[in-house]
């Protein structure tokens, strides 16, 4: 059977793997949502928007026959993993998620565990605090709640508005070097850091900065998403793939 892969994509992890694929000689196109202006080059032909919905991807994937999903979105992108797995099971399509194991605090963290981005700002409550806020473009509006705060925030694309009423904005992508993060949070005298638990490597310079700086780190947990078959590292990808039905590797 030769397959025709869709990848959801959007993060370093669904890049590499569009390579490893590439190389393989896989059939498949990556689909990002397009909440990044300039996404990286990818090595397969790539999609961007979204799909409409449960029905619309299970739509999508009937008509452009697609034969195996592989879920490399950003662990937070919990609507669209449940997306993929409503979708998935209702098309009769073979799943995968290509994960980011999670980041675990060590006895030398400082972390504050917070269920969501509300209770993130809720966290945030209290005298002013100079703050690194990675949390992504998309949630920055709602810590306009805590305005008292002066905010550093970096991303990958600059903004069209100023995003809170008091901060620095440096537009700049991963990976970051742990020493470069230090010397960031000290320039800007940071007091506390307030992150998303998105895991891997290519984001956890600022966590290990945290933790040598002795800073305290609002964390914020993941989502939970719907059971499917999970994995954090491409070649288990692959091997899936070459035993799930297809020519791969034959």
């Amino acid at each position: 059977m030769t397959c025709n892969l869709l990848v959801l994509g959007g993060t370093t992890e669904g890049t590499r793997l569009g390579r490893a694929l590439a190389e393989a000689g896989v059939t498949g196109t990556i689909s990002m949502a397009g909440r990044v202006a300039s996404p990286a080059e990818q090595a397969l032909p790539l999609r961007i928007g979204g799909f409409g919905g449960v029905e619309g991807l299970a739509q999508y994937l009937v008509e452009a026959r697609i034969t195996h999903v592989i879920d490399a979105t950003h662990p937070f992108a919990a609507q669209m993993s449940a997306n993929a797995v409503a979708a998935c099971a209702r098309a009769g399509v073979p799943l995968i998620a290509l994960t980011r194991a999670p980041w675990h605090a060590g006895p030398a963290d400082r972390w504050i565990h917070v269920p969501d981005i509300a209770g993130a700002v809720q966290a945030l409550a209290g005298p002013r605090q100079r703050v690194m806020l990675a949390v992504g473009r998309m949630h920055l509006a709602d810590f306009a709640d805590q305005p008292q705060h002066r905010y550093l925030l970096r991303l990958v694309d600059p903004p069209e508005a100023r995003p809170l009423p008091d901060c620095t904005v440096i537009v700049d992508r991963g990976p970051f070097a742990l020493d470069d993060d230090i010397a960031l949070m000290q320039q800007h005298d940071i007091e506390i850091v307030v992150s998303k638990n998105s895991g891997g490597a290519g984001a956890h310079a600022k966590i290990e900065a945290a933790r040598r700086l002795g800073l305290p780190v609002l964390m914020i947990d993941r989502p939970q998403v719907p059971p499917r078959h999970e994995t954090h590292e491409i070649a288990q990808v692959m091997a899936w793939l070459a035993h799930a039905g297809t020519d791969l590797g034959v």
